[in-house]
């Protein structure tokens, strides 16, 4: 379910920028970020380590998912996570093709393998 955990000694938000500009590169576009320890710590919850959710989505693949079936919209944006632990900044994805295996359609498939296979090489090269 989910992908290839990549790791780094770069800081979370150095990361995170390196991997907005790769996804770019790839017509990836980041719609919004979800920075949990943040929100945790307005909440007044002590988090020690840092979180962040990226909602990335390729308009176009996205548009040709949902033409083939709208349901498939419980699965859109893809997400990016970053995290943080013993001083290392960790980097995954859902794999698309896991999101999106049960609508048993040639075409979400095709569509989900490009996007996965996309999105894991700009995070690849972002951390490299």
């Amino acid at each position: 379910m989910i992908g290839e955990v990549l790791q780094t000694k770069k800081p979370l938000e150095e990361v995170a920028a390196s991997v907005e500009e790769e996804l770019k590169a790839n017509q990836f576009g980041v719609l919004w970020q979800l920075d949990i320890h943040e929100k945790l710590t307005e909440k007044e919850i002590s988090v020690d380590e840092k979180y962040r959710v990226l909602e990335v989505c390729n308009p176009v693949e996205a548009k040709s998912i949902l033409d083939e079936d709208p349901r498939a919209v419980a699965f859109l944006p893809c997400k990016v996570v970053l995290y943080t632990e013993n001083d290392h900044t960790y980097v995954t994805m859902p794999r698309p093709t896991a999101l999106f295996h049960g609508f048993e359609s040639d075409k979400i498939a095709e569509v989900a393998q490009t996007v996965e296979d996309r999105m894991a090489a700009s995070l690849k090269k972002a951390l490299a």
